[in-house]
C-alpha cells in the first residue's frame, strides 16, 4: 500500500491514484476523520479540490488534482509549527489512509462521480 508514495526533500508528500478527484476527496475526508483530524476548509479549484485540517500543532494542506477522470494526484504538507518545519510522517499517513480507504467497499459504494 506504500507504494507510488513520493517524498521532496522539502518534507512534501504525492501520489497519483486512480480514481477521480471526487473520489480521492472522499476518501481523503474518511482519512482526516479516522485520524481525528479536524477539517477547516473544504474548496473546490479549477484543477479539483484544496481541503486543510488542523491536528496537534499542525496544519494538513491536501491538493487533489484531476489528471484525467479516472485519475488524481493528490499533495499533502504537514506544516507543524513554523511553516518551515515539516512532518512528512503525517503526511505519509494521511496519503496511505486515504488509499485504503478507496480499497473499502462501504468507500466504494459511497463514491461521486464528476
Amino acid at each position: 500500500m506504500g507504494s507510488g508514495v513520493e517524498h521532496t526533500l522539502s518534507g512534501i508528500t504525492y501520489k497519483t491514484f486512480t480514481a477521480s478527484a471526487n473520489e480521492v476527496r472522499f476518501a481523503s475526508l474518511k482519512a482526516l476523520d479516522r485520524m481525528g483530524m479536524k477539517l477547516t476548509s473544504d474548496t473546490e479549484t479549477p484543477e479539483g479540490w484544496k481541503l486543510v485540517a488542523a491536528a496537534n500543532q499542525r496544519t494538513i494542506e491536501i491538493e487533489i488534482e484531476r489528471l484525467t477522470n479516472t485519475a488524481s494526484r493528490m499533495r499533502v504538507v504537514a506544516n507543524k509549527g513554523d511553516i518551515f518545519f515539516k512532518d512528512s510522517a503525517t503526511a505519509t499517513e494521511i496519503i496511505l489512509q486515504t488509499a485504503e480507504a478507496l480499497d473499502t467497499p462501504r468507500a466504494v459504494a459511497g463514491r461521486k462521480k464528476i
